[in-house]
């Protein structure tokens, strides 16, 4: 894990997973279970966030984890 700070792009996706898709989660957990005042939300909003935010995390983590292994030392090298 000390080596994963270095990458900058494994630090952006998960910054766009938890900012970008933690807002219409955190609408839409709490109206399924009862804690929301409107049972039945629109979060227009929050839903154009987590659209916009949505790719782009994906392909950011994707390109961060293949930085990383590419770094890493093979384990089947002779």
């Amino acid at each position: 894990m000390g080596k994963y700070p270095e990458y900058i792009l494994a630090r952006i996706g998960p910054g766009l997973v938890v900012r970008g898709w933690g807002l219409p989660f955190a609408i839409i957990v709490p109206a399924a279970i009862g804690l929301w005042p409107d049972p039945d939300p629109n979060p227009i909003g929050p839903g154009l966030l987590f659209f916009s935010t949505c790719w782009p995390a994906i392909v950011l983590l994707a390109i961060g984890i293949h930085q990383i292994r590419r770094a890493q030392p093979s384990a089947c090298a002779p």
